[in-house]
């Protein structure tokens, strides 16, 4: 049986083909499941996990305010992914820029730092998406360290 994580964000789109198309070809999730009549896709990518659900006005969906792009606006989603040189090659491939170039990254967290090999990418409803590659930990800097 497929294991569901415990937290499972679900994107409404504006087209479901379109938005399998980047989140499996280009980002390398998998389709876990889908039900094509209700415009709906649960993605997997290594434990990594998506929910996509195409708006329908006549199906009933959990809509607080009327949705206008780019959708998800004050939040990303990051995602770790093995390497991300190999995606931001597929999307290069389709034609898809990146929101923000690749880069090493490191963040306090308590008393060292940890590294992300990271970059930022727009879906086609403006979804962020941030591709992360564990860089590892090292020490708090001096000048870094508060």
């Amino acid at each position: 049986m497929f294991e569901r994580n415990k937290l499972v964000p679900e994107l409404m789109v504006t087209n479901l083909q379109s938005s399998l198309a980047f989140w499996v070809s280009c980002l390398g999730f998998k389709v876990a499941y889908q039900r094509p009549e209700d415009g709906f896709a649960y993605l997997d990518l290594n434990g990594a996990q998506v929910m996509l659900e195409q708006i329908d006005s006549h199906a009933g969906q959990w809509l607080t305010a009327p949705l206008s792009r780019p959708f998800g606006r004050g939040m990303n989603l990051q995602i770790d992914i093995e390497a991300v040189a190999p995606v931001i090659q597929r999307l290069d491939q389709a034609g898809v820029s990146l929101y923000r170039e690749c880069k090493d990254t490191w963040y306090r967290a308590e008393n060292v730092e940890v590294g992300q090999r990271e970059f930022i990418v727009q879906d086609a409803d403006g979804y962020l998406v941030r591709l992360v590659e564990r860089l590892g930990e090292r020490p708090l800097s001096v000048e870094n360290g508060r």
